[in-house]
Order: C-alpha cells, then structure tokens, then sequence
C-alpha cells in the first residue's frame, strides 16, 4: 500500500512538472527570432504579404499568443501535436515513426555504459581494497578519465574513420544496409552492426562515469565497520563485495543513471546526427534548422516526458533497492 502511494505521488508530480515544460516551450519557442510562414513563403519563391499572411492563418500564427497556448494544450491532451509545417504531416505520426529508433540506440548505450561501468567501478575498487595489482585500479580510472574528457563527437568521428573507412569492420552510417531488403535474423544482425558505433558512441561518457562513481562508492561503503566486523569473522572477500558492499553502494550510482537517462535524449541529437540516425534526436535537429516549430514544440514534449519517465522509473527502482525511500 505504501509503494501504490509512493507512486500516485511521483505520478502526480510527474504530471505538473510536463505541463510546466509544456508551456515554457511553448513561450521560448513563440520568442525566438523568425517567422516560419515568411520562411516557407520564402522558399517557395513568393514574398508577397497576402500569401504570408494566408500561410499565418492556415497555421493560427496570426491568434493572439495566449489563445495559440490554449489551442496547443488543448491538442496536447487529445495527443494531437498538430501538423508539420515543412512535412505538412502530423506531428505525432512523424515522432512515433522515429521513436523506435531513438528508444532502441539510447536503451542499448544505457546497458553498455551500466553494466561495463559498475564492472570496472567493481574491479578497480577491489583491487585498491586488497591492495593487489594496484595498477589495475589506476588503469581503469585513468581510461575512464580519459574517455571522460574525449568530446563525444570526435570520439564518433574517431570511431568512424577507424573501424569503418580504416578497419572496413563496421558500416559507418544509417540504420540498415539502403537497399539490402534483409528480413528475419539477417535484418536484425544488419541493424545490431548499425548499432554498434552509435551505441558506444553515445556510452563512453556515461559508462566513464558509473566507473569512477561505482569505484568511489564502493570504497567508501568497504570502509565502514559493518564491513570490518564481516572481514574479522572471516567471511571471504568476493562474499563481502557482492552480498554487503554493492547493494548500498548502487544507491548513488541508481540515482545518477536515472538523472543521465535524461542527458542521453540530448546527447542523442549530436550521435544521431553524426551517424544519420533516423531518430528523434536527428528529426530535432532537422526540424530546428528548417524552423519547424510544431514539430520541434513536438520532439521537446516527447524528450521531457521521457525525462518525466526515466526518473519515476528511478524513483521506483529506489523503492526496491532500499525501501526507507517510500517514507520520504
């Protein structure tokens, strides 16, 4: 009963904290310098004032602000983004066809970054724990603080010329093989070898991150004396680590992946865009250049619910991970 309260309370928050997305989207959107019906009447070739203002009215641009909000809350509630300006589709329909692709590469990064991270985070602080093989400890966190420091688009660039152009091991861009008509297990494993470069891409940084932090939580848990009365009855030293050590020092490492699941929406835009691909992070940025604006007021609201998301799913795995959290 505590836990179904926990969550209606995360739920409804969650909730008020979308709507408020929602409308200061909307408001920074609606300020930003140009206006889109003069840029598509533009590009059509055609400058006069009547056509501008006739491509003002189909799209509402000439209502009051206010009343355009309200419009776009109203539709928003409905699920209806409204239409493209450009694609002259709706936008809903342009988002959910490149969800699939933006959720499949950001899960795949997640599970690479969490698991090697909490792996070498665990390696290196047993090793500095035991005092053995002190240079393994070093290495890890000297890679880590390297691949760290590493811009995320020159290390996918790196990635690209060496294991594409270089090595030839890798395709370099897109989704699938243009033109291969694979289906079955041959379509899966064309777009798992798609997957890889912008997988590890985007999960270096990440994975950098759970490293040192899993490392530094873990050292600071093996020190305290629940630890050293476990180590003086003798219990061995991988029972200690695995069974009394990790639980609790997952809890930082938890929160911090479920605020990071967040910032992978965003890094996706730049590893979408270097690898063409066709997610929501590239339709942003497409969308952004060709001043699209509903499409963009679109792909913000998806990007924030999915932030909305990810940290109620936090909230959720805390409950699990140390069941005092349902009290707070």
């Amino acid at each position: 009963m505590k836990t179904l309260s926990f969550l209606v309370s995360r739920l409804g928050k969650a909730v008020f904290v979308v709507i408020g997305v929602v409308i200061v989207n909307f408001m920074l959107i609606r300020m930003a310098p140009g206006d889109p019906a003069a840029v598509l009447a533009g590009e059509s070739g055609s400058s006069d004032p009547a056509y501008v203002e006739q491509l003002r009215k189909e799209f509402g641009l000439d209502k009051p602000l206010y009343v355009q909000l309200g419009t776009y809350l109203k539709g928003v509630a409905q699920l209806n983004l409204g239409y493209s300006y450009r694609e002259r589709l709706p936008v809903f329909d342009l988002i959910l066809d490149r969800l699939p692709a933006t959720l499949l590469l950001m899960g795949c990064a997640f599970l690479f970054a969490i698991a090697l991270g909490v792996i070498f985070g665990i390696v290196a602080s047993r090793s500095r724990y035991q005092g053995k093989r002190p240079w393994v400890d070093s290495a890890l966190m000297t890679g880590s603080l390297l691949i760290y420091a590493t811009p995320q688009f020159w290390l996918a660039l790196l990635a690209v010329i060496l294991f594409s152009l270089h090595l030839g091991w890798l395709p370099p861009f897109g989704m699938e093989t243009v033109g291969a008509g694979y289906t079955g297990w041959a379509r899966v494993g064309d777009i798992a070898a798609h997957l890889v470069l912008p997988t590890v891409s985007l999960g270096c940084f990440f994975m950098a991150v759970y490293a040192r932090l899993t490392r530094a939580s873990m050292l600071e848990v093996l020190g305290m004396d629940f630890i050293k009365t476990a180590k003086a009855k003798g219990v061995p030293v991988g029972q200690i680590i695995r069974h009394h050590a990790l639980r609790n020092a997952l809890l930082p490492v938890v929160t911090f992946a479920g605020i990071q699941l967040g910032q992978m929406a965003g890094g996706a835009v730049l590893t979408e865009t270097v690898f063409g691909w066709p997610g929501i992070g590239r339709l942003m940025f497409d969308a952004l250049m060709q001043r699209d604006y509903q499409l963009l007021l679109g792909v913000f609201l998806v990007t924030s619910t999915m932030v909305v998301v990810f940290n109620l799913i936090t909230d959720m795995v805390y409950v699990f991970v140390d069941p005092r959290i349902q009290g707070s």
